[in-house]
């Protein structure tokens, strides 16, 4: 059975190949803002806003590639609000400093599609909660991780240094990474596709 994962994404990546998946790689872009837009405008539930993101991505793939495809995607809400990734560092520095001492959520979802229909679907939701670093942590955190505050809507890498932002978490840790990989894992055995 062949597996695809819909992602761009390095980390993904990352954590199927360490994890001994075989897969193949095949993103085709779809319009992120847009269904995000509409979305919004029609006042769904933001979790609904990660559902459908990751079934866009898994369905354009499925529509034109044979077998089972992974998409994949996770959004950041913080007092209701809808957070989109940094545009630079200066608002990643803005962005994290609002969000020192207080608590987010990551809401990640992961719609595994075949021949252009969901099979499978999960959601996570991790609550993450920042401690009140200082104004020097901050600088000092800027300049060590760079343009990849921009990568991710909490302007962290939790896997490296961004860990040393935290004080608290609830959730699964790959579900912070934006790859619910155990659950995956669990459907890939009942198609066949990972040895059980």
């Amino acid at each position: 059975m062949r597996v695809i994962l819909a992602s761009g994404s390095a980390i993904r990546r990352k954590l199927m190949t360490d994890a001994g998946l075989k897969f193949e790689v095949v993103v085709k872009p779809v319009d992120e803002s847009a269904i995000k837009d509409a979305m919004l405008a029609d006042k769904v539930r933001l979790r609904d806003i990660a559902d459908a993101l990751a079934e866009a991505k898994a369905m354009r793939v499925s529509l034109i590639e044979a077998g089972l495809v992974i998409g994949a995607d996770q959004i950041m809400v913080m007092n209701d609000t809808l957070f989109d990734k940094p545009i630079d560092i200066d608002d990643a520095r803005n962005r994290l400093k609002v969000m020192r001492g207080q608590t987010h959520f990551l809401i990640g979802a992961v719609v595994i599609c075949e021949g252009g229909v969901p099979v499978w679907r999960h959601m996570a939701k991790t609550k993450l909660t920042m401690r009140d670093f200082s104004d020097d942590f901050l600088e000092d955190y800027l300049s060590k991780e760079g343009d990849f505050v921009t990568k991710s809507v909490g302007a962290y890498r939790f896997e490296g240094l961004g860990s040393q932002l935290f004080s608290h978490v609830e959730g699964d840790f790959f579900s912070i990474l934006g790859l619910s990989l155990l659950p995956v894992m669990d459907y890939l055995r009942t198609r066949g596709a990972l040895q059980s």
